[in-house]
């Protein structure tokens, strides 16, 4: 059948666990790289598996550390716009907050082995008491924010009242 197309046939020598395989391969097909185990290289070097594994380690405490700064550095802007007075905007805040302490605890769920690496169990005891700064400075602000508020009720109450029926209760003092 080739001879009627003209073409020609293309041998390809591969080898296969020490054996020689002949494939035939036409004209117009093209070719797949195949993975075929090499036999002298079986055994990779512990040293070089140990190397990898801690590069890897490396780089997975590097990238949760970054993440435990990136949501510090958040916390700590919200925190001394609180302490300052400064205008905020607390749904940005809350917003970034979130997506960080997100990647945070995805980072930590994917590499609960690293858990016990004293630099970012050190990192993680700096941002829970920064955490709980914010948390104080947020309870704070709130409260006077509540107590304003109440204030601002109760002027529109007695605006409003023509004193018909709080009278008896503020005689009573309630």
């Amino acid at each position: 059948m080739q001879a009627e197309q003209g073409a020609t046939a293309v041998v390809m020598e591969q080898p296969v666990a020490g054996i020689e395989v002949m494939t035939e391969i036409a004209p117009g097909d093209a070719q797949l790289p195949a993975l075929l185990p090499n036999v002298g290289s079986d055994v990779i070097s512990d040293d070089a598996e140990a190397a990898r594994s801690e590069a890897t380690r490396s780089e997975e405490i590097s990238g949760l550390l970054a993440a435990i700064r990136r949501l510090e550095s958040i916390v700590e802007e919200e925190t001394v716009a609180l302490a300052t007075g400064q205008k905020i905007d607390f749904d940005d805040f809350s917003a970034r907050k979130s997506r960080s302490m997100l990647e945070f605890v995805r980072l930590m769920r994917a590499r609960m082995h690293l858990g016990d690496e004293t630099e970012i169990t050190e990192q993680i005891q700096r941002l829970r008491e920064k955490l709980e700064r914010n948390r104080s400075l947020l309870e704070m602000h709130y409260d006077a924010v509540r107590e304003v508020a109440a204030i601002i009720v109760k002027a529109i109450k007695d605006s409003e009242s023509d004193g018909t029926y709080t009278g008896r209760a503020a005689r009573d003092g309630k």
